[in-house]
């Protein structure tokens, strides 16, 4: 089963470079997401989110989220991980609260725009309650969620493994993430 899912990686990555599936108007750098129920990929929007996708890309860049795990999965509705606090299993009640759940170097502003919005495989920034603080904790949609429109900064769309996001359950790990350069 590692295989395959290691050949499926490769076979996508070998398919964006001889120009694969395209990116929708706008789409930047691809993201990939290696997890312990497969992978997948989202394109980022760097003309709408501008410092959103150069924040998570430092982050990733960084290896921030590799071994973190995800904190929330709520199926029909959102999976979400980026709190480094998840790498510790002895304190799972504490996953996605509090100063110590992000990266300390929240985005500052909010890029939210009525381009972008939360259909099936949107991905975007939670927040602590004010938009301009997202940090590090990224989620993506399991259905169209329009309640979440003009809340938060979507800043990417899943454009592979678009089944991997309903298998996730929390706790379950963040192998490595990385940009496909």
């Amino acid at each position: 089963m590692k295989a395959f899912r290691t050949l499926g990686a490769a076979l996508f990555l070998i398919a964006i470079a001889a120009g694969g599936r395209a990116q929708q108007p706008g789409g930047g750098p691809v993201i990939i997401v290696d997890t312990t129920k497969g992978t997948f990929a989202f394109e980022t929007y760097p003309l709408e989110a501008p410092k959103t996708v150069a924040h998570v890309l430092q982050l990733v860049r960084r290896g921030f989220y590799d071994g973190q795990r995800f904190h929330r999965a709520l199926p029909g509705f959102l999976i979400q991980w980026g709190d480094p606090q998840s790498r510790d299993l002895s304190v799972q009640a504490d996953w996605g609260r509090g100063a110590a759940a992000s990266s300390g170097q929240p985005i500052g502003v909010a890029e939210i725009t009525k381009k972008r919005s939360h259909p099936r495989g949107a991905v975007a920034m939670a927040h602590p309650g004010v938009p301009s603080q997202a940090d590090s904790q990224i989620y993506v949609t399991l259905a169209p969620r329009p309640e979440l429109n003009g809340k938060y900064a979507v800043f990417g769309q899943i454009i592979y493994g678009e089944d991997v996001p309903e298998k996730i359950q929390r706790g379950d790990l963040v192998r490595r993430m990385y940009v496909k350069e």
